[in-house]
């Protein structure tokens, strides 16, 4: 795409004299002979460069570019003056242009400065794109689907990402915590810095206190020299703290007094270091009854749980199993050089019927798996685990006129109760039932706030 540059300047001959040498060069450039004139270009033309003179009739250079900022906010403006002092470029660079040439002008060098800015451009467009691949690769694990609970999610991720709160991922394991993490790192405007993750689970107390905060030489046996921790080394960017709940206590009291200073020190250090960095964290426990046994401070889930995010089982949204199943043959296909077009309908039922304990993560392995075992065209009961194929089985079996009926009354009972926020009171009156009949369904469907 070739390059547009706008030059504004009353002085026609040199106008035109500079025009020429860069449409000789391959530009497209247009002109205009005054700031209003200018500005009016822009509105059409959305220039990528702007040259513009200070010292014109009328409005000058500097008085229009806050307005071609407002409008063009992609255009780079550079201001040309034969009369050049500190404080006029000064002017100039806090009402937005990024650069300031004298007259008369060195041509080589006016061309060195548009080669600048089109490879900066070209650096900025491409972090865009890598930025919103990411973003769409991360549909792996959680956004592949048109339920509710996951329309709920991609909100609150779009709500929450350009904020910098912190933010607390509740669900069970493999249902895609970490890819949730690194979406909303990815709709931040920092997120071309780091995103660092760190698996609490899996590090011994003084070893996780090490990474996170880094340590001095001697701190320790084995400390041998310093060592930057995980906060130091994200700078701007996004710690994703992953099942938060398998801190040790005595190491969450630190946790929070930093989170509540944003400021650390390392292990065995005195030097206090800034936590510039945004923190993310997640868990597959309930951290409000961590709370009543003793196993987490409450005032420290009440600073990571500024903003919660819920991820819902894959047993709670079966109507994306389909989804997620073409998802992965699709995935798989182009990894492995498969030609997979198909699921068959028993294939199907097995696994709308299965309950996944492991989730999306299950799933995926589930499918991998099936198109390693089956004939390259379509996924049958063969390539499912046993604990799946038995769910065809015992779906054929259980599909009675009463089974049925009390699938959709549990269904439609359960609706109801949750468009009314579990006011059972109100459900049974638009029910048209009376109140112990409505108890005594609850509890015969086995109804809870958690289906």
């Amino acid at each position: 795409m070739v390059t547009k540059i706008l030059l504004i300047d009353d002085e026609e001959l040199f106008r035109e004299d500079f025009a020429l040498l860069l449409r000789n060069e391959g530009y497209k450039c247009l002109t205009a002979a005054s700031a209003e004139e200018g500005l009016e270009t822009v509105k059409n033309e959305f220039p990528d460069i702007i040259f513009a003179d200070i010292v014109m009739p009328g409005k000058s250079g500097i008085d229009i570019l806050e307005d071609i900022n407002r409008i063009n906010s992609e255009g780079s403006i550079i201001i040309m003056t034969s009369y050049g002092t500190l404080e006029t470029a000064i002017k100039a660079f806090r009402f937005g242009a990024i650069d300031y040439i004298l007259k008369p002008i060195e041509f080589e060098e006016v061309l060195i400065k548009i080669e600048r800015i089109i490879q900066h451009k070209k650096l900025l467009n491409e972090v865009k794109f890598l930025r919103k691949e990411v973003f769409e690769n991360a549909e792996e694990f959680s956004f592949v689907g048109k339920s509710e609970p996951i329309k709920n999610v991609k909100e609150l991720i779009n709500k929450v990402g350009p904020t910098n709160s912190t933010v607390l991922i509740n669900g069970e394991s493999g249902t895609g915590k970490e890819v949730v993490a690194q979406a909303i790192h990815q709709v931040n405007d920092n997120a071309d810095k780091p995103f660092i993750a760190i698996n609490c689970s899996s590090l011994q107390e003084n070893l996780l206190e090490s990474e996170l905060f880094g340590h001095v030489k001697g701190a320790f046996t084995g400390a041998i020299k310093d060592k930057v921790g995980f906060m130091e080394a994200a700078g701007e960017g996004t710690i994703f703290l992953d099942e938060i709940s398998e801190i040790p206590i005595t190491l969450q009291s630190k946790l929070l007094r930093v989170l509540e200073q944003r400021e650390f020190y390392r292990v065995g250090g005195t030097k206090k270091f800034p936590l510039n960095a945004r923190i993310i964290t997640s868990t597959n426990r309930n951290l409000k009854e961590s709370i009543k046994n003793g196993d987490f401070r409450e005032d420290l889930f009440y600073r990571i749980a500024v903003f919660e995010i819920d991820l819902v089982p894959l047993r709670k949204r079966i109507e994306d199993i389909p989804l997620l199943i073409e998802y992965f043959i699709k995935k798989f296909n182009n990894e492995m050089k498969k030609k997979y077009i198909s699921v068959s309908s028993d294939s199907m039922k097995a696994m709308m019927n299965y309950n996944w304990p492991g989730n999306i993560r299950e799933l995926r392995n589930v499918i991998e798996r099936a198109m390693i075992l089956c004939d390259d065209k379509t996924i049958t009961l063969n390539g499912l685990p046993s604990q799946i194929k038995g769910t065809a089985q015992i779906a054929n079996k259980s599909k009675s006129l009463k089974t049925t009926i009390n699938l959709y009354e549990k269904s439609y009972i359960t609706q109801i109760l949750k468009e009314n926020n579990w006011n059972k009171e109100e459900t049974a009156r638009i029910l048209e039932i009376n109140s112990s009949t409505l108890y005594r369904k609850i509890t015969e469907l086995g109804i809870s706030e958690e289906n």
